[in-house]
């Protein structure tokens, strides 16, 4: 029996620039964090008790006796990758609701590398994670993601992850004293807008104008040096803010499928009870949104936004782990 626990992410600036079609010929970065919020994926080998050799337990459940058979790609092609031909159960579990814009897939895919490999005696490296969850995302599957969610989910902390080059990714943690990163955590708050979407449709549309958006997609990839610059020199973080809001009306342009009446709608409200920046978290047209307002403005922005559930969340610096370990069969 194998446990792992993975985190969700929250990317903060440079989204967009971590799409492969960006960066292979461009240069991408991101700064991003995980937070407290997981993924849990349970998974041992299946006694042969059972008329099917796969079982497979997320929001559905699925009884197969052919890989090829199973519906959720991620679990089917980790499996044909890894080249498991034993019978396997995974059970999944999650603190939030997938389809919510915290990279919440990817999170997924490198947990259940993460305890597959376990399951076979082999611990990978977070590298080794974040490669493979590539593979599987972006080869395997062919969705139209981007490489920070994996980068993040097997890393952990708060860093800057640049994209391209030979090494593909690397990761540059962003370490914070003490008492400055507790002024920036307790200044966010993540709302869930109550809509869902899938990434991979509202992403193809912005990979499709990524040359038409050129000069933006620089403009974004600046702003991650600005932001840096920011944390690492411990500036007043209300600049950090109005990036983000500056980022925001940047990313509002890329793509008509970014944005909606109801995301602006909140946004706005937020703005006007004391937010002084944010943005819609993952591909966009739904899920979380991460605002940035000083903490004694927080009530009054909440009691405006009361209809929409507000999620408390720390930074975590532990990227995939595996949690429990059994080799009893």
């Amino acid at each position: 029996m194998i446990i792992s626990r993975t985190p969700f992410r929250i990317s903060f600036f440079g989204g967009g620039t971590d799409y492969p079609k960006w960066y292979k010929k461009n240069k991408g970065s991101v700064i991003s964090t995980t937070i407290n919020k997981y993924c849990y994926i349970n998974t041992r080998y299946l006694p042969p008790f059972f008329k099917y050799k796969y079982c497979i337990r997320y929001y559905q459940r699925e009884e197969r006796s052919r890989v090829q058979d199973i519906k959720h790609p991620s679990v089917r092609e980790c499996l044909k990758y890894l080249k498991i031909k034993d019978g396997i159960e995974i059970v999944h579990n999650a603190d939030l609701p997938a389809l919510s814009g915290l990279g919440s897939s990817s999170s997924f895919t490198v947990g259940l590398l993460n305890a597959f490999s376990a399951l076979k005696g082999k611990m990978l490296t977070k590298k080794e994670l974040t490669n493979d969850a590539l593979i599987i995302e972006q080869t395997k599957i062919g969705e139209n993601v981007g490489s920070q969610d994996q980068s993040a989910a097997a890393f952990g902390g708060l860093n800057r992850i640049d994209f391209g080059g030979q090494a593909e990714v690397v990761v540059n943690p962003i370490v914070l004293d003490k008492k400055y990163e507790n002024n920036l955590q307790e200044n966010f708050l993540l709302v869930f807008s109550g809509l869902s979407r899938k990434a991979d449709i509202v992403a193809k549309e912005q990979i499709s104008k990524i040359d038409l958006n050129k000069k933006k997609y620089e403009k974004i990839y600046n702003l991650v040096d600005e932001a840096e610059d920011i944390l690492r020199k411990k500036k007043n973080l209300d600049t950090f803010g109005e990036l983000l809001n500056y980022q925001w009306d940047l990313k509002k342009s890329l793509s008509s499928t970014i944005t909606n009446s109801k995301i602006d709608q909140i946004y706005d409200i937020a703005l006007k009870h004391g937010a002084i920046g944010g943005k819609l978290l993952g591909a966009g047209n739904g899920g979380f949104m991460l605002f940035y307002a000083k903490k004694k403005n927080h009530l009054k922005i909440l009691n405006k936004l009361n209809k929409f559930l507000y999620v408390p969340f720390r930074f975590d610096y532990t990227g995939s782990q595996i949690i429990y370990y059994s080799n009893n069969i």
